[in-house]
């Protein structure tokens, strides 16, 4: 089964988000939706379409979408990441899916990869509409991520860099931007500072994505320091949950994840860790992409089933 593609564009907040609708060329709608965004730094072109794909060839429809300030969405300032501006985007997302007639507006659930990973188990607690919730290699607590990420000394150049940020903010001048990582970590400070992520980023960049920007302002990294998503996670007492790790993920940590786990209330959900992938493979080995899609159909086929 192959998938039919169209656009599609919603308002959220004072801003149009566009996206695309994915819905599979065969069967009878509406059908199941999948509602997904990126992580850090995302467009919608970034390895989401051969998830849609993918799901699209299990009988489900996905809509993408581009967040505000990114991709061909509009937005007042572009590369800030604010996670609460995100979740908006999403549950306007949902809003925009439920009036769509390829949709079955019953069935609607949130899709997140690294940094909207967490946002979906946000969403899930704070919007009762999901039918279900799907984290992938979630990033759950950024004070946390960025100090294992960075280190010691590299978290305190971090924080020192932000509050220059901050004192420029509030003396009237515009925010700085910071790489989002780089091949010279001991060089040049970024959000992200590991090469393989650089590397990842710049091939996917060239292939498929020419309108990421490797790029974020650093605001949007001191937002991340004051993310964390364990205490909504308490708040998810009907959505059933499917996160699944990377087994060698050296970005985000298992300890931190299985803590945002074993916070959700609700007892239909699953903790699935996939062997012989890590973060970043993710993105680049369409094999390790596979596999966990094809854990995340069946998931989604017992739950979409009961």
């Amino acid at each position: 089964m192959a998938s039919v593609r169209r656009d599609v564009e919603f308002r959220s907040g004072d801003d149009t988000v566009r996206g695309w609708l994915y819905t599979p060329d065969e069967g009878d709608g509406p059908f199941p939706c999948i509602v997904m965004a990126g992580g850090w730094c995302y467009v919608k072109e970034l390895v989401q379409p051969h998830y849609a794909e993918l799901f699209a060839e299990a009988g489900l429809a996905a809509l993408l979408f581009d967040y505000r300030n990114f991709g061909e969405s509009d937005g007042p300032r572009r590369q800030h990441i604010d996670p609460v501006w995100q979740i908006e985007d999403y549950k306007n997302a949902i809003s925009f899916a439920e009036t769509l007639a390829e949709v079955d507006a019953d069935r609607i659930g949130a899709w997140g990869l690294s940094y909207s990973g967490g946002h979906v188990l946000i969403v899930a607690a704070i919007d009762p509409r999901p039918a279900f919730a799907i984290s992938t290699i979630p990033v759950v607590d950024g004070f946390q991520t960025m100090r294992r990420c960075h280190g010691e000394p590299g978290f305190a150049r971090l924080n020192r860099m932000i509050l220059e940020d901050r004192r420029q903010r509030f003396a009237g001048k515009a925010g700085g931007y910071m790489a989002m990582s780089t091949d010279k970590p001991n060089e040049i400070m970024s959000a992200w500072p590991f090469p393989h992520v650089f590397e990842g980023f710049r091939k996917i960049q060239q292939e498929e994505a020419p309108r990421h920007e490797h790029r974020n302002t650093i605001e949007s990294v001191e937002n991340l320091t004051h993310y964390i998503v364990a205490p909504y996670c308490r708040r998810i007492v009907e959505t059933p949950v499917l996160m699944t790790l990377a087994a060698g993920d050296n970005i985000t940590s298992a300890d931190l994840e299985a803590e945002a786990f074993n916070a959700i209330t609700n007892p239909n959900k699953q903790f699935a860790s996939i062997g012989g992938i890590d973060h970043m493979s993710i993105y680049t080995n369409r094999e390790h992409l596979g596999k966990v899609a094809a854990v995340q159909a069946k998931w989604l086929h017992g739950v979409l089933a009961r």
